[in-house]
């Protein structure tokens, strides 16, 4: 059975890319700051802050004891709010680097070098619309996006032909609890939450790239809702 690691994974994107690709046959552990565990496995579930060096060392230490390496890393693990630049403090700055940015570094840092050393696995990067469009409020959110972008190019470039995939997926708004401190459905320009993706949408565009054949690397994905408007 393959193992899946899944960071960010107690809600929204996380949780539903953890239940689609357990779904379809994975072990699946899930990362985040505070878990519940569900599956009835004490090593499905591991509380971990990805920002903090340590805590992410002795969870890959944990999984790769008691599972093995994984074979499929999805980093996820995020946050967002809209400011605008007068309004974003340092802290609001330092902090979505270090949840979006940093942590996904420390993850892949620890996972795909050895993914490199066996010969294969898999690193899903799950960043967003604004890893290649600039919105305005989301100075911190794509500072953090567009570097996460660059990362993950980088990783794919120093990863070629070692073996190991590896797959950028930037979805446009998805309806999860990330807006109810938006409320989009109010201000004029926004998709509106009715009409914006579901969780379960970007978890299906994961499963389609991890459950391609060894010799396909689906390089990147980018979903939009049908009904999209331009300013998220």
């Amino acid at each position: 059975m393959k193992i899946a690691l899944v960071t960010g994974a107690s809600r929204g994107i996380g949780l539903a890319v953890s239940d689609a690709l357990r779904a379809n046959g994975m072990h699946v552990v899930r990362l985040a700051r505070s878990l519940r565990n569900e599956s009835g496995d004490r090593r499905s579930d591991i509380a971990c802050d990805v920002t903090q060096p340590a805590e992410v060392d002795r969870a890959l230490a944990r999984v790769e004891k008691e599972l093995g390496m994984p074979d499929v890393l999805v980093n996820n693990a995020g946050i967002f709010f809209i400011k605008q630049l007068a309004e974003t403090s340092v802290d609001d700055f330092t902090q979505t680097l270090a949840t979006n940015l940093t942590g996904p570094f420390l993850i892949a840092r620890g996972v795909v070098p050895k993914m490199v050393q066996r010969g294969s696995g898999h690193l899903v990067t799950i960043g967003s619309i604004s890893d290649y469009i600039g919105f305005s409020g989301s100075t911190a959110y794509a500072a953090s996006k567009f570097g996460l972008r660059g990362m993950h190019e980088v990783i794919r470039q120093e990863t070629a032909k070692s073996g190991v995939r590896t797959t950028l997926v930037s979805p446009g708004p998805v309806d999860t609890d990330i807006w109810d401190p938006v409320d989009p459905d109010s201000k004029p320009g926004f998709t509106k939450r009715k009409d914006m993706m579901r969780a379960e949408d970007v978890a299906a565009a994961v499963v389609f790239a991890v459950k391609q054949p060894e010799h396909v690397d689906v390089t990147e994905i980018r979903l939009l809702p049908t009904r999209y408007s331009p300013r998220g």
